[in-house]
């Protein structure tokens, strides 16, 4: 009955919409409800079965995978099956394929990170991890990528690592061994080895798009947290880049709408904007050809959806990337013109990509005019209908901003600011305060709008814009007198001030208000009355600002003294344990006989010292937190300038500055800090005093001022290209081109280096030839150079050698190097191949100072005259030295040989012994120029009779000793940087004697 009664009342108010929706309702909850209890029997009768079955242990393969399955899809529904999962864990190491891949399911599905049972697999995923079985291999790798946390990582990352580079693995198991490291090491990026970074780089060439496209994927989450160790990414990256766009190097199935593999062009083209612009003229040529031939087809209009998408996505990458190079003004002219059309487009997609891709070329480009002619549009972008091309429309905005165009686009945004969406309020709040001080050109801007900026958007003003507000008025003089009138109009005209406006007037009237007191309105008992007004509507660290402010107005109006202990009066029996310690205290200090303590706790304020904006730092702090690490910063030139520092702070000039119609108010500074309950206290002690804001910054005040950079910042990693990693046998061959123009550098069983080199005055062109002398093609063939003394030698690629050599085919390279001034460290190579395994050699090159010699010829007296002119120290290097190498002896045509091939004119007659050997040379450099060397060399081949050479080089006639096999070598030059570093090259190779010859 009570049922057809709720059924009627449905009916009786009308066979409406709504009853008849009420009716249907009303059914389908019955329905729902008793089919819950139908589907809970048929559950709990449907486990109890499969409990017992699992119980007895009579089950064969095939029903544990049933009854498994089962549970699967009751656990889906959302039912309780612990009792299962240990027979889901033993169904992993089943012998059949199916079996198997059902129990793997049923573990991703069951556990997580940090289940009990977990380790109960691994040593069953590693069996299978180790398996000739790929399909076993898959299954492995799946379980770690979508259960493995930190400890599985750890226990099985060496096992994914060798699959990802083991020869014999299939392409399909490469792809899922890269994903997985992958996931692990976002999970742990200490389960990833520095060690395989060089290996992992070599399968960057791998024949398959999908291998590549995968390890491509982790490089680039390895780059951007070490970017160090994996800087050989960038010539592979653009190397590939170049083969699929200008060579069309791309198979058939990864051929997208005829645009060659977009996925992988986009993941490389922003690959390489992790690392800094190369300088190597090879690399930057192969970067722009392939840049070239994406915007060459970024003219043919689409024929489909698919292919302009494709398209524009690897156009967009592009032009980042050309914007990353910022040198290649061409380029910059192309995409220039492409981002105006960009930003007009219809699609929302395009838009917003192009409004990215110009707030990026705004952060690097020296001239905003271009982008100014565009700010009518990207102001009406404000309006669009999509959140993120409004979000983006501010971010371009912002960077667009200079002393020019300031004041309309702070005023535009003003206007916007009131119909805002208020997901980026906050944020247009901040920009808008950032700058209106960077930008101000005179005190009544810059006052009329921050008063304008809280009126509109008090709500969403944080707590550093205010604050700020204060430090810029505390700093200035000229702004006080002008920011107490204009707040005091806001207090006063309104009875719907916004709460922030009162703290303001709170701190600004009570350090400054007496300059105001005798203006019209002004007055002390008006000033009170304003403020008063306000104390019940605000909150409890609002009303304690107030008190701090009507306790300096005890101080500087006496006149209104009764009115003001009547306040602190009242709130001294105040509930808030804060408000009444204020009130009691300013009530003992304001009736104490004398003021003198008074005026001591009532002190001005001192100014506020020079810190990093809080403003910025909150700004760029919204930037940060992103899964792909950033290589800019939102904002002009001069935030991105200083990027090398992480310092934006640096930029400014101070919160003390002079308004000017052409200055800028461009001082950044730390927001003031309040007290614990966020109340600003005035100065003094026993704790209704407060401190200067700037004594109480916490550490949280910096929070983020670096971590718009310390994302591109790493820990120094091992450079396998150094000289701290040479091979074994490297210096045969070096020692023996110290003095050879040409001839072999490193031979083993599967490689020879050959090297061939010229050098003219401080211009020297080495060329390295790579023979493969094994039976069997090499593959990812890759060379990295560490130049040791980049300030003193520059280097540049012109050619990188092939990544394929075939068995006895020959492959080259070409580098040259520039000595501009005095260098002591000669470059390393790095040598990389595949053979079967990861091979490599680190080599030194003979490119040292001797080789930007020309031998000089003099006479004995020009000779004689110019060693006087030199003189002796600092211009003059000394030193007394045997051969050292086992097996070797020195004779007089072997020491002139070295002599010669080092460079040095040997001036025979000019020394009295003929057994000494007297030279001279002229050193070549870019920025120092030329640089004058003479040398004497006097060789001792007699019998050895034993004596140190530390006494040896006491005597003035040191071969009275009758110490063989030893040289005394002296160096003058007309630079003191030289003879020390020719010294340690002379004595290297002299004391290598003939055996190098």
């Amino acid at each position: 009955m009570a049922a057809a009664a709720g059924v009627g009342g449905l009916f009786s108010r009308g066979d409406n919409k709504n009853s008849m929706r009420g009716l249907v309702s009303f059914i389908a909850d019955l329905r729902n409800a008793r089919a819950r209890d139908l589907e809970e029997k048929r559950i709990n009768k449907e486990l109890a079965n499969i409990r017992q079955k699992f119980k007895d242990g009579k089950l064969s393969g095939y029903d544990k995978k049933k009854y498994v399955c089962k549970l699967l899809y009751i656990y889906i529904l959302g039912w309780n099956v612990d009792f299962g999962h240990l027979e889901a864990v033993n169904l992993v190491s089943a012998q059949k394929y199916s079996e198997k891949q059902i129990g793997y399911l049923a573990v991703t599905l069951f556990l997580h990170e940090q289940h009990e049972l977990l380790h109960l697999v691994v040593n069953s995923i590693r069996k299978d991890l180790m398996d000739h079985n790929e399909l076993n291999n898959c299954l492995a790798l799946h379980a770690i990528a979508n259960v493995g946390g930190k400890e599985m990582g750890e226990a099985l990352s060496a096992d994914v690592h060798r699959l990802l580079i083991s020869p014999t693995s299939k392409p399909f198991v490469k792809k899922k061994a890269a994903l997985t490291l992958l996931r692990l090491f976002r999970k742990s990026p200490s389960i990833v080895q520095r060690e395989w970074a060089e290996r992992i780089i070599s399968l960057m060439d791998d024949p398959d798009m999908g291998v590549a496209l995968s390890v491509t994927s982790l490089v680039m989450a390895l780059a951007q947290s070490d970017p160090d160790q994996y800087r050989g990414s960038y010539v592979k990256a653009a190397q590939r880049l170049k083969k699929m766009v200008v060579e069309g190097d791309c198979t058939a199935e990864y051929l997208y709408y005829k645009v060659p593999c977009p996925w992988l062009q986009v993941k490389l083209l922003r690959l390489m904007q992790y690392f800094p612009p190369t300088e190597d003229t090879h690399t930057r040529t192969l970067i722009k050809e392939s840049v070239q031939q994406i915007l060459d087809r970024a003219v043919d209009a689409p024929k489909n959806v698919q292919q302009n998408n494709a398209q524009n996505a690897v156009l967009f990458e592009a032009i980042n990337l050309v914007i990353h190079l910022d040198t290649e003004h061409d380029l910059m002219v192309q995409i220039s013109s492409h981002l105006g059309k960009f930003i007009q487009s219809k699609e929302t997609n395009v838009r917003y990509l192009g409004l990215e891709a110009m707030t990026h070329l705004a952060a690097r480009t020296e001239a905003l005019g271009p982008l100014q002619r565009h700010q009518s549009i990207v102001i009406a972008s404000l309006r669009d209908r999509d959140i993120s091309v409004r979000r983006q429309s501010l971010d371009l905005l912002y960077s667009i901003v200079d002393s020019r165009n300031a004041q309309p686009i702070v005023g535009e945004l003003l206007k916007h600011l009131q119909s805002a969406d208020y997901a980026i309020r906050e944020e247009m709040v901040l920009k808008i305060a950032i700058l209106t001080e960077k930008y101000a050109t005179d005190i009544q801007w810059y006052v009329d709008i921050s008063m304008r900026l809280i009126a509109i958007a008090g709500d969403h003003v944080s707590d550093e814009v205010w604050q700020r507000i204060i430090q810029i008025v505390t700093n200035n003089e000229e702004l006080q007198s002008y920011a107490a009138g204009h707040i005091l109009q806001y207090v006063t005209g309104s009875h719907s001030c916004h709460e922030t406006l009162v703290k303001i007037a709170a701190y600004v009237l009570g350090e400054f208000g007496h300059l105001i007191a005798d203006n019209k309105g002004c007055s002390p008992y008006e000033q009170f009355l304003a403020v008063n007004l306000k104390f019940n509507n605000c909150s409890t660290n609002t009303r304690a600002m107030i008190l701090s402010c009507f306790l300096k107005f005890v101080n500087l109006f006496p006149e209104i003294k009764p009115q003001l202990l009547e306040v602190f009066e009242i709130h001294s029996h105040a509930l808030d344990a804060e408000l009444q310690q204020r009130a009691c205290e300013y009530l003992a200090l304001a009736n104490m006989e004398s003021d003198g303590l008074l005026r001591t706790v009532c002190d001005e304020m001192p100014a506020f010292p020079e810190r990093a904006s809080a403003l910025l730092s909150r700004l760029h702090q919204k930037h940060v937190a992103t899964g792909d690490k950033r290589t800019w910063m939102i904002g002009g030139k001069d935030v991105n300038a200083e990027a090398k520092d992480a310092s934006v702070a640096n930029n400014g000039t101070g919160l003390k500055r002079a308004f000017s119609s052409n200055g800028a108010l461009s001082g950044w500074a730390q927001a003031p800090a309040t007290s614990t309950n966020g109340t600003a206290k005035v100065n003094g002690t026993n704790g209704t005093s407060g401190t200067h804001p700037s004594s109480q910054l916490s550490s949280d005040d910096l929070a983020g001022l670096d971590l718009a950079f310390a994302s591109m910042e790493s820990s120094k990693s091992q450079n396998l290209a150094s000289a701290a990693h040479l091979s074994p046998d490297w210096e045969i061959g070096y020692n023996r081109l110290l003095l050879q123009l040409e001839g072999i550098l490193y031979e083993d069983a599967q490689i020879q280096v050959g090297l061939r080199s010229e050098y003219r005055a401080e211009n020297g062109c080495v060329i390295l030839y790579f023979t493969n002398k094994s039976s069997a093609p090499i593959g990812s063939f890759t060379t990295t150079l560490d130049n040791r003394a980049p300030e003193q030698l520059r280097a540049d690629i012109k050619g990188l050698p092939d990544t394929s050599v075939q068995p006895g085919q020959q492959t080259q390279q070409m580098i040259m190097f520039e000595a501009r001034n005095v260098f002591a460290s000669p470059p390393t190579i790095r040598i990389s191949y595949l053979a079967g395994a990861l091979q490599a050699l680190t080599l030194q090159l003979p490119v040292v100072l001797h080789k930007y010699m020309d031998a000089a010829s003099l006479s004995a007296e020009d000779f004689f005259k110019r060693w006087k002119q030199i003189g002796g120290a600092p211009r003059e290097a000394q030193r007394v030295f045997g051969v050292t190498a086992r097996g070797a002896s020195m004779t007089l045509q072997s020491t002139r040989t070295i002599v010669e091939g080092l460079k040095w004119g040997v001036l025979d007659g000019v020394d009295p012994n003929v057994k000494n050997i007297v030279g001279a040379t002229v050193l070549h450099t870019a920025d120092g120029g030329k640089f004058g060397c003479l040398l004497r060399l006097e060789p001792n081949l007699e019998s050895k009779v034993g004596i140190s050479t530390s006494n040896l080089a006491l005597q003035h006639d040191w071969r009275a000793n009758n110490e063989s096999q030893m040289y005394r070598l002296t160096i003058r030059a007309t630079d003191e940087a030289v003879p020390p570093v020719l010294m340690k090259l002379m004595e290297e190779r002299l004391s290598q004697g003939d055996l190098a010859l």
